[in-house]
């Protein structure tokens, strides 16, 4: 299945043009996606005013959602992070370490536009889409 990191749907719903946005518009009613839970709140905190909020709430509840970190996700991301950093790949942000651990446990596809999850890809089999 796909999962779409929280870089591509702030870009799509802020109408940014490129190409993970634009497939993600080609894949919304074609493709299962999942919204895992830290991606939908890092996405849903950005919004400003209640009504965008609960517009893009109910937008995305129509996809499943799926609870990303337990106990094992939470220690095998701390792993894959020290893994990276001792190979020389900085990872900027936790959140971003425990969507791509997420990704790789379960087998799924990440869509992003986030150069965080590039070791990942690189050193750990991440699978990523590119369009």
């Amino acid at each position: 299945m796909l999962i779409v990191d929280t870089s591509v749907w702030v870009d799509y719903f802020n109408g940014v043009k490129n190409s993970q946005t634009d497939y993600l518009d080609i894949v919304l009613d074609k493709a299962p996606i999942l919204i895992g839970d830290l991606i939908l709140s890092e996405v849903l905190q950005g919004f400003r005013h209640d009504p965008d909020f609960e517009k893009v709430r109910r937008a995305l509840a129509r996809f499943t959602q799926v609870n990303m970190v337990g106990p094992m996700v939470a220690i095998q991301s701390a792993r894959n992070y020290r893994l990276l950093r001792q190979k020389g790949v900085t990872v900027r942000k936790t959140i971003d370490s425990l969507i791509a651990t997420y990704c790789i446990e379960n087998e799924h596809e990440l869509l992003h536009n986030d150069s965080d999850f590039d070791g990942y890809e690189t050193h750990l089999g991440l699978r990523v889409l590119h369009p």
